[in-house]
């Protein structure tokens, strides 16, 4: 850890390993704690506010009792890039630049690096068998408060000689409608691509404890998350990130209706809405994707 001069401590990265998938084209780093990093820098291809809503939606969805990614502010020294060549971002074109230095979002990286350990998919058959399936319900309702525009990515892993994987949801940046920082909202945002993470779901007792948590989140809780994020991830405005967390205030009494207008949607997600109890029968062993 290393003290900052305007924010305070911040996770020093000593180590570039390799770019990581995705659009945002972030960096899997070693910082000076030991711990491996996903970082998505000030530079990124899709907007500098998604360090900011990555930053505030994951640690809502950690308050509200969600698997989630432990996260920090990760300092990326001049030196560093400097003497890493793969730290760079593709513009498209052919026009490259270097990753920008200085305060960059960090995600804990989800378990380790040997093959198997970590899934992007379980096939749909086996979704029943993850140990903390019915936390997707939990984070329906963190993806609808803040707007998610994105589709719930996940990632599923288990620790050596465990069987059963467990989903953490990771990917938050296009919350709050990534950089516009506006609520347009839609059925289908925000929610995982297969209905079978929602099968269990079989009225609102399957939303707790999580949506009571955000209906009654205080206003203390919301603003301590948005006064961590750094200025220079939202352009050095105050006025605009406290407006912002107004409105996200005002949305708590709105969770509710957004939830009803996904279940009533064509998708039809909660098939065994109003039944008492929904039981999987035993699933065969996970097959492992690449």
């Amino acid at each position: 850890m290393r003290l900052v001069e305007g924010f305070g401590v911040a996770v020093l990265a000593v180590q570039a390993i390799r770019r990581m998938r995705g659009g945002a084209q972030s960096q899997l780093m070693l910082g000076a704690d030991g711990h491996l990093w996903v970082v998505k820098f000030q530079n990124n291809p899709q907007h500098l506010r998604v360090l900011a809503n990555e930053l505030i939606a994951t640690r809502l969805a950690e308050a509200v009792g969600l698997s989630v990614p432990a996260t920090d502010v990760v300092e990326v020294t001049e030196w560093l890039i400097a003497h890493s060549p793969e730290m760079m971002v593709d513009r498209g074109k052919g026009v490259r630049e270097r990753c920008a230095a200085g305060l960059q979002f960090g995600s804990r990286f989800i378990g380790g690096l040997m093959p198997g350990q970590v899934l992007d998919y379980v096939p749909e058959d086996q979704i029943a068998e993850v140990r903390n399936v019915e936390e997707f319900a939990g984070m329906l309702v963190i993806d609808k408060w803040t707007g998610n525009a994105n589709g719930r990515q996940a990632v599923f892993h288990r620790r050596p000689r465990e069987r059963k994987y467990r989903a953490t949801f990771i990917d938050q940046g296009y919350c709050f409608h990534a950089g516009d920082w506006t609520f347009s909202d839609a059925p289908l945002r925000g929610v995982y691509q297969r209905n079978a993470v929602y099968a269990g779901v079989t009225g609102w007792e399957s939303f707790e404890p999580w949506l009571s948590r955000v209906e009654t989140m205080s206003e203390d809780t919301v603003f301590a998350i948005a006064e961590a994020v750094p200025p220079e991830w939202y352009g050095g405005d105050p006025a605009e990130l406290e407006q912002l967390m107004v409105r996200l205030l005002e949305r708590r009494a709105r969770v509710r209706e957004l939830i009803v207008s996904f279940r009533d949607s064509d998708r039809e997600p909660f098939p065994h809405w109003g039944r008492k109890k929904v039981v999987f029968g035993k699933m065969p062993e996970p097959r492992f994707v690449n």
